[in-house]
């Protein structure tokens, strides 16, 4: 599992939804669509200074971060300041 450090918060990121198949049974990718930027907090940096706790789902800035892939998951470690709000 991957510890964070300093200010930075590990986050789980939303599987993309399946692919999808016309009618005729063309598949049709999502490489253009626009992933979503929002994830499940699963750990937390000592120096971070936020109201964030695990688990919570946050918004994160589109372009930030540095995506990790561990096994079929796939992470996003971002600085705590490129979160921008928590799901309710």
């Amino acid at each position: 599992m991957l510890k964070p450090l300093h200010k930075n918060v590990i986050l789980k990121k939303e599987k993309a939804e399946k692919e999808s198949k016309t009618a005729s049974g063309i598949i049709l990718t999502d490489n253009n669509k626009n992933k979503p930027s929002y994830a499940t907090v699963v750990a937390i940096g000592p120096e971070t200074e936020t109201n964030l706790e695990l688990n919570d789902k946050v918004v994160y800035k589109e372009y930030s971060g540095t995506d990790v892939k561990l096994d079929e998951d796939e992470y996003i470690i971002v600085e705590d300041k490129d979160i921008l709000a928590i799901l309710d």
